[in-house]
């Protein structure tokens, strides 16, 4: 080895020891006689020393060092002067007696430091420099502990790590397949993953009645902080098991990863079913580590002649704890927020608490004061707080009230990153309709089996059937989702018939599964959980990026290594692929 320790290894306790070290010069010091190297590797940095009394040889060689440099150095552990208590090395120094260059450096395009001068662009680029700074490698450090204790986990479970194809049929469920031409089948196209989804059910036929996969998955679509064309997920199913097992197993996965990489009890996660949560937050993913939930006003607010809330079929309050001083430029601004086109409301009301018990509001002219306190009332809201009020469509305004619910939440200081709350959603509509087409999809996937009790609306009113499906949320993100699948054929195939595919479009696109359901399929179910996300929200942040080793940028591209880019006519020749123009 050309190294005895590392360099975040080193203490007091090794004073006195002949050591090597290997690393990357991240600092030179030049003060008069002394001259002192910041040595760093991925475990730290550790301080060499270099007086005027040291080799000739040596001092020569220090003074060619520069940023990154690639260096060897043999010496004693000392005791520093100068101690830093803040670095675990921070006692101690390494008098250098010899001092190798293993390879030189180009100066770096940006500084290699936490508080880099690099933008995100030219870090994308030298991403290999990028992964040298402390908190990307934590970062991943990060990302390694919890794939490690994931294993743990499921090991202790029983589950067993089974890989999957990742080429494979493109299927028209989901987002856009990523294809790939195959050379030896002229014409023919394989598909990216976008989840191990039939390959797990054909496990749960095959037997292999615990699987997990920490796979890679595939889907080309527009991206955004927490989208990525390739992203990793937790991917598990198990036979003979019931929603209730599946909940309380992976419910243990969590609480485990919580006490071991964070420190963190978060306790029994509570449950809440879609519907309640789209009432109470207008959110199937609700961020519940603070409240203001909804309130209904309508049948507070008619027969005033307010024409606005009169032909609204919602009016929807919320309530600002503490932001009754608001001023007349910070509510002009809020409102100018909820009508920006990604919120898209006509307009915001608003009512004061004043702290003599009176209430002003922006509609008083419609509005007694006994009908603002029944508002108040209502909403909970005291002396010194603000209610807010949006009226439209009850689906739009719900989503808009979430929206504005979330902004508040974040402008108190209620979303605390380091403060975690995860439940459980449950009862899905299995089914959506498109507004246009007026056909139906799964909100899941197809192979998502309905509740028992709604079995019988299927072919009769699809749109109030129910999903046995379930995602945990944490933080108002979405970390993991799945479901008790279909496992008779018979259902199967009732189901292919309400999302319109002919026997033919079944049998061509999922004929195998449909085989397979013929010997002996077991009740099964399973979830997925977003690695990257659970990754990101466990370090503190709103992107994936910085927990994936060598990201894509918002379009697509890798542009360390400028992927995509164009391939050889001979290539495409191969491939029997002629490009249009």
């Amino acid at each position: 080895m050309l190294r005895t320790h590392h360099c975040g290894e080193l203490n007091i306790g090794n004073a006195g020891q002949n050591v090597k070290l290997c690393g990357w010069v991240a600092k030179r010091r030049d003060l008069g006689s002394l001259t002192f190297v910041d040595l760093r590797d991925r475990y730290g940095i550790t301080q060499l020393s270099f007086n005027e009394t040291s080799n000739p040889e040596v001092l020569e060689i220090v003074g060619k060092l520069g940023r990154e440099f690639v260096i060897q150095a043999e010496g004693k552990v000392t005791e520093r002067s100068n101690k830093n208590l803040k670095m675990p090395t921070g006692e101690i120094e390494i008098v250098v007696e010899k001092l190798t260059i293993l390879n030189m450096s180009l100066t770096p395009p940006f500084t290699i430091e936490e508080e880099t001068d690099g933008g995100e662009d030219i870090r994308m680029q030298y991403r290999y420099l990028d992964l040298r700074r402390d908190n990307v490698r934590r970062n991943l450090m990060l990302r390694h502990q919890l794939a490690k204790h994931v294993r743990q986990y499921l090991d202790g479970q029983e589950f067993i790590e089974v890989e999957t194809p990742v080429l494979i049929k493109s299927t028209p469920e989901g987002a856009r397949d990523f294809v790939v031409p195959s050379r030896m089948n002229s014409g023919q196209f394989y598909a990216l993953p976008q989840s191990p989804q039939t390959f797990k059910q054909l496990l749960m036929v095959s037997g292999f009645d615990r699987y997990y996969q920490i796979v890679k998955c595939f889907r080309d679509e527009d991206l955004r902080a927490d989208r990525q064309p390739e992203f990793t997920q937790i991917d598990c199913e198990m036979s003979f098991i019931e929603q209730e097992d599946i909940l309380n197993l992976f419910e243990g996965m969590i609480q485990h990863l919580f006490k071991e990489v964070k420190g963190l009890d978060i306790g029994t996660l509570p449950r809440m079913t879609y519907e309640e949560a789209m009432h109470k937050y207008g959110n199937d993913k609700p961020d519940i580590r603070f409240g203001m939930e909804f309130q209904y006003l309508k049948p507070l607010t008619e027969g005033r002649n307010f024409n606005v809330f009169d032909t609204a079929p919602c009016v929807l309050a919320i309530c600002a704890p503490g932001c009754g001083n608001y001023t007349r430029k910070q509510l002009d601004e809020l409102t100018e927020w909820v009508k920006r086109p990604q919120i898209g409301a006509k307009g915001l009301i608003y009512m004061f608490c004043n702290a003599d018990g009176t209430y002003k509001s922006s509609v008083d002219k419609f509005y007694t004061q006994d009908d603002l306190e029944k508002w108040a009332k209502l909403c909970g809201a005291e002396k010194g707080d603000l209610v807010l009020v949006l009226s439209g469509e009850t689906r739009t305004v719900q989503k808009q009230m979430s929206e504005l619910r979330l902004e508040m939440g974040q402008r108190l200081g209620y979303r605390d990153k380091n403060n975690f709350k995860a439940l459980w959603v449950l009862d899905f509509p299995l089914l959506e309709q498109d507004e246009e087409t007026k056909k139906w999809h799964a909100m899941h996937h197809p192979f998502t089996s309905p509740k028992s009790e709604d079995m019988d609306k299927l072919e009769t009113d699809p749109g109030a059937i129910r999903a046995n499906a379930y995602d945990m949320v944490i933080n108002g993100v979405e970390v993991g989702g799945g479901s008790i699948r279909i496992h008779n054929k018979e259902l199967q195939g009732r189901m292919f018939k309400v999302l319109g595919f002919t026997d033919e479009e079944a049998r061509s696109q999922f004929g195998f599964l449909m085989n397979a359901f013929e010997y002996g399929a077991p009740p099964h179910g399973g979830l997925a959980f977003g690695f990257d996300r659970l990754c990101s929200l466990f370090g503190g942040s709103d992107g994936i990026r910085d927990f994936m080793a060598f990201p894509k940028n918002n379009q697509g591209r890798d542009v360390m290594i400028d992927a995509p880019s164009a391939i050889s006519e001979q290539q495409l020749g191969e491939l029997n692929i002629k490009l249009r123009g």
